[in-house]
């Protein structure tokens, strides 16, 4: 059996309750398109402002999953 291998990909999630929420809808949701995930890494937040207060969070994330074994 082989080491595994991992595929990246990057994904925003976005949330007005917070940062933590914004990152649990990202890895939520990727989980029920992606299998075999392993990993997530933040590489971007971001926010936006309405008026005078924040309103809306983004975090940029790059999830790590395994490749499926070839077929022998």
């Amino acid at each position: 059996m082989a080491d595994n291998i991992y595929s990246v990909s990057e994904i925003v999630g976005a949330s007005s309750v917070g940062l933590d929420d914004a990152i649990r809808g990202a890895v939520d949701r990727a989980s029920k398109t992606l299998h075999n995930l392993d990993w997530f890494e933040v590489t971007g937040i971001r926010g936006r402002i309405e008026g005078d207060r924040r309103a809306h969070f983004q975090v940029t994330l790059k999830v790590g999953f395994r490749l499926d074994e070839p077929a022998q």
